[in-house]
């Protein structure tokens, strides 16, 4: 996906590993949303100076953007891997909605999704707003077109209305993203996702 245009930072010889120091600052944007996270907090957690900052990645809009694409690629790629490749569109859907209840709620990182999160925390943020808005687009257009594809397999009766069933399976995903921020399990959200897997055609 191509962001809407924030310019590229200018070059300079580094010293430190700008993968782990992209990592923090992902982990720091993702807990407190892009407003509430300081210099000082990207800083101290990157274990740079503001000025190794800057020359690397921009600015803080920039490094957010930097961040948000990043977690898009990691945490994206299994989740659409399992929505992607599952035999039928009922249990990709099922996949991409545990996998979802698993990852929203994992103890070892920032509770829910931080794309979703992001949702309110980038808004007055132009830039930021729409690469938002643009993650959150490919998420709906995949989860699209893998219930488009069971009517194409005869998995879904011809006249599924894919597109509303798509928006309802993932404004659960999203709202299981709050759910984990308040401290609902992995096994609560599973059992959200098994309930929701109900209302669909599969026959």
């Amino acid at each position: 996906m191509s962001p809407t245009a924030l310019p590229a930072p200018r070059g300079r010889p580094r010293s430190f590993d700008r993968t782990a120091a992209l990592e923090a600052a992902m982990r720091v944007f993702w807990q407190k949303g892009y407003t509430a996270a300081s210099m000082t907090d990207l800083c101290e957690a990157m274990g740079i100076g503001s000025p190794s900052l800057y020359a690397a990645f921009g600015s803080k809009e920039q490094l957010y953007a930097e961040a948000l694409r990043h977690y898009a690629e990691i945490g994206g790629t299994q989740l659409f891997q399992a929505l992607e490749s599952a035999p039928t569109a009922r249990e990709g859907i099922e996949a991409f909605l545990r996998f979802s209840a698993r990852s929203l709620a994992c103890p070892e990182r920032p509770l829910g999704c931080m794309v979703v999160l992001s949702a309110v925390a980038s808004e007055g943020v132009t830039g930021l707003a729409e690469l938002v808005l643009e993650e959150r687009r490919q998420s709906l257009h995949k989860v699209q077109a893998r219930l488009q594809r069971g009517i194409a397999e005869g998995d879904l009766p011809a006249k599924t209305d894919v597109k509303t069933l798509a928006r309802f399976f993932v404004t659960v995903q999203q709202g299981m993203s709050i759910q984990a921020r308040d401290g609902a399990t992995p096994e609560e959200l599973e059992a959200v996702a098994l309930t929701a897997m109900k209302a669909g055609p599969w026959g």
